[in-house]
């Protein structure tokens, strides 16, 4: 019985010290491929994506370009609401990208607002409860989702609200987008600067910039002339209450 038992107890050593050291060699070789560059493991990669296409990047902006054209003889009328007109907009200070009248000479052609909004049924909130368009200032709006391709308002323009010749540039087409990357040697002249799109921001429908120039035909050059059914020149100056 003592000698069963002595050799249960021996079989048992050598089971653990045949698992021991079966344990020290993995441990070994373990060790020698992490030190081995070969048979390291590969880095882990972060997964790349391709860039969004270019309609989802237009549905995940929501700013609007809105203007309002005055209707003729409604310049006494605008004058008489211009409080009201400023409280109004006072409510979306935060969202505003930029605004100004278009003029002829001292007159107030229209009003343009770009604006921040959250989707197409506040920019048309935006657009026709203002105060002027209640009372029939206007004579029509144009209301286009819009990106800010500069990524700044107009408050941020480097020329300030004053000094040199201020424009609206609108161009109007469809087909193959045009201009969607401003021109590099006019970026310091630039005021605001986007594309026109369709309300679900897939249809390119044009381009719209606020620029500093020397007069209106160096402000229509700062797009491709053969690439619209038609350019608007308009003069133009920041807005907001002064």
């Amino acid at each position: 019985m003592a000698d069963a038992v002595r050799l249960a107890v021996t079989g048992g050593l050598h089971v653990i010290l045949i698992g021991a050291a079966a344990l020290s060699v993995a441990a070994f070789t373990i060790a020698w491929l992490i030190r081995d560059p070969r048979c390291a493991p590969a880095p882990p990669t972060t997964p790349t994506h391709p860039p969004l296409p270019q309609p989802v990047i237009d549905r995940l902006d929501m700013q609007f370009f809105c203007y309002h054209r005055d209707r003729p003889g409604s310049a006494a009328l605008r004058e008489k609401l211009v409080e009201e007109h400023w409280s109004y907009m006072d409510r979306y200070a935060a969202q505003l990208i930029a605004r100004g009248p278009t003029l002829d000479g001292d007159t107030a052609t229209g009003s343009v607002h770009i604006v921040d909004l959250p989707d197409l049924a506040a920019a048309r909130a935006f657009a026709f409860d203002e105060p002027s368009f209640q009372a029939g200032v206007y004579r029509d709006v144009m209301l286009r989702r819009w990106r800010n391709v500069l990524g700044r308002t107009m408050w941020d323009f480097p020329g300030g609200r004053e000094g040199g010749n201020r424009y609206l540039v609108l161009g109007l087409g469809t087909g193959q987008a045009a201009d969607l990357v401003p021109p590099s040697d006019r970026r310091d002249d630039l005021i605001a600067y986007g594309p026109l799109l369709s309300d679900d921001g897939v249809t390119w429908l044009g381009t719209a910039v606020l620029i500093r120039a020397t007069d209106r035909d160096t402000a229509r050059t700062v797009l491709a002339q053969d690439r619209y059914a038609g350019i608007e020149v308009h003069d133009w100056q920041f807005g907001g209450r002064r």
